[in-house]
C-alpha cells in the first residue's frame, strides 16, 4: 500500500526518503495559495526561485516578478504575495517568477530528489487528492513553515490531505497522525483554530485579514500545479 507522510518543516526534509515520493509543498499563508489562484485565473506558468537575486534575473528577462520577504513585497518587483493580486486579467497567459520567504525555498529543496513536485492549498484540496489517488507513488506533504519552524496552517492542510487520502494511503508516521488529528479537531472552524497562530498575527499587523480567510476556503478550484522542470504549470 502507498504511504503518505508529513514533513512539518523543510529543515527536517533530509530525514525523509524521496526517491519514490511525490512531494506536495504547502505554504498556505500565502505562496501556494497564490500559485493555485494564479493558475486558476489563467496565468500560463509560475517559476519559483529561492532567492531575490534569481527572481530579479528572470524579471530582467521579461517575466512578471513577485517577491516577498517577511510578508512584505520586495521593492522593485511587480507583485506581492496576496492571492488577490493574481486575479488580475492582465496576468492571463503570463509567465511569472516568484520568490517567497518559505514556499519557493521548500520547492527548491524538494525538487532535487522527489519523483514529482506538486503544490497544495485548501483552495485545491479535493482536486489534488483526486489526482494523488491515481498516482502509483508515495506522497510526502512538505509544510513550508516559517523560517525552519513548523506552523499551524500548513500542518492543518497536511492533516486535511491525510484525512482525504486515508483509505488509499497508509498513514504511519507520528507527524502525519498529529496533523490528521489536529485537522479533525479544527475542521469545523479553521479560521478560529488559527486565530492565535504566529503567522496570522504577523499578517494581521499588515491589515490583510481577507487573505487569511480566503486561503482557508476549501475546493474553490480544480487546478493542480505541477513542477515541469523548473516551472509550475496546471496539470491537465
Amino acid at each position: 500500500m502507498k504511504h503518505l507522510d508529513v514533513c512539518l518543516t523543510p529543515d527536517l526534509l533530509h530525514l525523509h526518503k524521496l526517491d519514490n515520493s511525490i512531494v506536495v509543498v504547502a505554504d498556505i499563508f500565502r505562496a501556494t495559495s497564490c500559485m493555485v489562484t494564479g493558475l486558476a485565473y489563467g496565468v500560463k506558468s509560475i517559476t519559483p526561485v529561492a532567492t531575490v537575486e534569481e527572481c530579479k534575473l528572470l524579471q530582467d528577462r521579461g517575466f512578471i516578478a513577485a517577491a516577498e520577504r517577511d510578508a512584505h513585497k520586495v521593492e522593485g518587483f511587480d507583485l506581492d504575495n496576496s492571492p488577490f493580486s493574481y486575479m488580475n486579467e492582465r496576468l492571463i497567459g503570463s509567465e511569472i517568477a516568484m520568490t517567497t520567504t518559505n514556499g519557493t525555498l521548500s520547492i527548491a529543496k524538494a525538487r532535487a530528489s522527489a519523483v514529482k513536485v506538486m503544490v497544495g492549498a485548501f483552495l485545491n484540496l479535493g482536486a489534488l487528492a483526486n489526482h494523488l489517488r491515481s498516482e502509483q507513488y508515495d506522497v510526502l506533504v512538505l509544510c513550508a513553515g516559517w523560517k525552519g519552524r513548523p506552523n499551524l496552517e500548513d500542518t492543518l492542510f497536511a492533516g486535511a490531505l491525510a484525512e482525504a487520502l486515508k483509505d488509499q494511503f497508509m498513514l504511519r508516521e507520528d507527524g502525519t497522525l498529529m496533523a490528521q488529528r489536529l485537522y479533525n479537531e479544527s475542521r469545523e472552524n479553521l479560521l478560529a483554530s488559527v486565530s492565535n497562530s504566529s503567522h496570522v498575527r504577523r499578517l494581521q499587523r499588515l491589515g490583510i485579514q481577507k487573505d487569511i480567510a480566503y486561503c482557508l476556503q476549501t475546493d474553490l478550484y480544480d487546478v493542480v500545479p505541477v513542477l515541469r522542470g523548473t516551472t509550475l504549470v496546471a496539470m491537465h
